[in-house]
């Protein structure tokens, strides 16, 4: 009853105002109880502002749920359930809602605190896998750092509030700076009184005030002297870097004539060509082989002893075939196969090295895109105010080093590049009669194959070679994965012999467990039937009562709505036989006045009242009829005559207008026209 009081007057205070009393209060609906609790809510948090009516109860409840435990709510020993006190937030219940009301009123300030800074430390849970992107962890370490700040920031806010700087200390300071300032205009005063006895102390003054302005002025010149220094030495750096520009550009039109750009882009063209038919396709094929492999190994099942022993066994025959096909190969040894065997090995020499090079181009390219974006990222944040670089002098002197190393390794590398574009034109003219002889070895061979009746051999000899290349590389892959395995299986064996060794005390103790639950279910079941069979009964009971509480209920309402219909006629029937008897009263009476109040007699006066003014509408009527010809005719001719009279107007004013221009005289059969 004293936390029902309390919620009360707290909620009749600022700034709620709700005029409660604990009748009322008491008396509330849930929704009204609900809306009551958002609000205070509300308070604490101006986020939870809303009509619930607009919302979900589903949402409600995750909302308000969310609110209460970010501020540490705890429900009271009787609501342990969490199902229960949501379902209690849903449906508005008392014992729910009056608990929370008075643990949120009682500490409304240290609740509002706890809101605020949850805004700002409650740390967004981010998956692990989303971190894995470099640009995501960095942003969540950006937010790490802000809320650190944050909190280092709120620390010395409240620091500074419960600090020992009051206002009555500012108001002490500000008083004896005042009386400060008192004492020096009157020792200003005292100065200038003893000034004056001085001779020409005006022109001193004077002296020493222009003596101030000219210092103030050499400080001003001396700051825009050392500015304007500043701005020489970078005008100077910027001149000679675009010098330097210059310099090379010139250098470089100088040396670029067609047939040089002719051959540097025709050298160009052949290594774009180069990566993008060969290279490229090469690593794509070779990880979506990886891709393939790995979601083949994914997908498989787990494998157990027998499979493994069955992988190996394939293993071994597939070994002992290879072997053999290698054995048949060397007794049929052929002098001309060590020819080919040259050609081919120059030729995988050959290719390595053009791989080998082409990586070391693009890892090139890549390093010079990244110097690039590195420089445009310097030259974006150099920027001064004025819009100029601004480079110091510690750092030019470091650019101005990293330079020449730079160029030293720039001259290097096109040494080197010069002579592995030699080594290369080298290389290929190589390939090229390679290929060349092994064409003409290879119809040779034909011819050869084709008298010996064998043709083709040569073929699948090559297609067996590349086949157990394969397959070598796929057993190596095999055994490692085999191995793999093998070390998982045991490692799994060994964690299995130590789980049940672990799990034996307590199977044991589940046997007797079990035992258990087996005699209580059989008990369960006995008493859910039971239970169920009473349960059947009174339902029915149940459902009978509701059918009479019901079937009386509307008796009931039939009931009091006949009572309240016969309650009104009978008020109506004794006011109609009040007025009836008042009427008689006056009817009867002797007094003329009481007889006037009558309603007889009201209505006999109107009555007359009526029939005298239809007697003499009647008359006006029949006077306006006898009338109206006559009147018409009168205003037809006032018609006439209006119309007449505008004729006249029209007339006189068009003779105005030409007695304006001229006058016309007649005489003896002549007109003339005066003007």
């Amino acid at each position: 009853m004293s936390e029902l009081k309390f919620v009360v007057e707290q909620l009749n205070r600022e700034p709620f105002k709700k005029n409660f009393n604990l009748i009322t209060f008491d008396s509330l609906e849930p929704m009204q109880l609900l809306q009551t609790l958002n609000d205070v809510l509300a308070e604490i948090d101006p986020k939870q502002a809303m009509d619930i009516r607009e919302e979900l109860p589903e949402q409600t409840v995750k909302r308000m749920s969310a609110l209460l435990g970010m501020l540490k709510y705890r429900p009271p020993g009787n609501v342990t359930d969490v199902s229960g006190f949501r379902q209690g937030l849903v449906t508005g219940s008392k014992p729910v809602i009056h608990p929370i009301l008075h643990w949120l009123l009682q500490r409304v300030p240290e609740l509002k605190k706890r809101a605020y800074l949850a805004r700002f430390l409650v740390k967004l849970e981010v998956p692990a896998e989303f971190l894995q992107d470099d640009v995501t962890n960095d942003t969540y370490h950006q937010y790490e750092e802000l809320v650190e700040g944050f909190k280092t920031y709120h620390k010395e806010c409240e620091q500074l509030r419960t600090s020992s700087f009051s206002t009555a200390e500012i108001r002490r300071d500000i008083s004896a700076m005042e009386e400060e300032k008192d004492q020096l205009i009157k020792r200003v005063e005292r100065l200038k009184k003893r000034v004056e006895s001085v001779s020409n102390h005006q022109r001193m003054l004077d002296q020493a005030r222009q003596l101030r302005v000219e210092k103030e002025r050499e400080e001003a010149l001396a700051r825009q002297k050392q500015e304007q220094k500043n701005q020489l030495f970078q005008a100077e750096q910027r001149l000679l870097r675009l010098q330097q520009q210059l310099k090379d550009l010139r250098q470089a039109a100088a040396d670029a004539n067609p047939e040089s750009l002719m051959k540097r882009l025709e050298e160009e063209i052949k290594i774009n060509s180069y990566m993008v038919s060969e290279k490229l396709p090469k690593e794509l094929e070779g990880m979506r082989s990886t891709v393939q492999y790995l979601q083949k190994v994914a997908s498989e099942p787990a494998m157990g002893q027998a499979d493994l022993q069955e992988l190996e066994d394939k293993i071994k025959e597939a070994n002992s075939q290879i072997n053999q096909l290698i054995e048949k190969r060397m007794m049929r040894y052929d002098p001309m196969d060590d020819k080919l065997t040259l050609y081919r090995q120059q030729a995988s020499i050959i290719a390595r090295k053009k791989e080998s090079k082409a990586e070391e181009l693009q890892e090139a390219r890549e390093e010079l895109a990244v110097a690039e974006r590195e420089l445009r990222q310097r030259s974006s944040q150099g920027q001064g105010s004025d819009g100029e670089e601004v480079i110091r002098g510690d750092e030019l002197k470091r650019l101005l080093v990293k330079l020449r190393s730079k160029g030293t390794v720039y001259k290097k590398k096109c040494h080197e590049i010069t002579e592995l574009k030699a080594e290369v034109g080298v290389l290929q003219r190589t390939e090229e009669i390679l290929k060349q002889r092994q064409e003409a070895v290879q119809q040779k061979l034909q011819t050869v194959e084709a008298e010996k009746g064998i043709s083709g051999y040569s073929n699948t000899r090559e297609e067996l070679e590349r086949v157990s290349a394969i397959k070598s590389e796929l057993d190596e892959k095999k055994g490692k994965t085999l191995d793999d395995m093998s070390e998982m299986v045991k490692k799994m064996n060994w964690m299995f012999m130590d789980k049940k060794s672990a799990l034996a005390p307590i199977i044991k103790e589940l046997r007797s467990l079990r035992k258990r639950c087996q005699e209580l279910s059989q008990e369960y079941v006995e008493k859910k039937a039971q239970y169920e069979s009473c349960a059947a009964g009174l339902e029915s009971n149940r459902s009978k009562l509701e059918q009479e509480v019901k079937a009386l209920r509307d008796e009931m309402t039939q009931m009091e709505n006949r009572y309240h219909y016969i309650n009104f006629m009978s008020e109506i029937i004794d006011m109609q036989m009040q007025r009836a008897a008042e009427e008689m009263k006056a009817y009867v009476s002797s007094d003329p006045q009481e007889k006037k109040k009558a309603i007889r007699e009201v209505y006999i006066k109107n009555i007359s009242e009526q029939e005298l003014l239809g007697k003499k509408l009647r008359e006006e009527q029949k006077t306006v009829k006898e009338s109206h010809g006559a009147n018409m005719e009168q205003m037809k001719m006032w018609r006439d005559l209006e119309q007449l009279m505008e004729c006249k107007r029209q007339c006189f004013i068009k003779a105005q207008n030409q007695a304006s221009i001229g006058q016309i005289i007649q005489e003896e059969g002549e007109d003339r026209l005066v003007l």
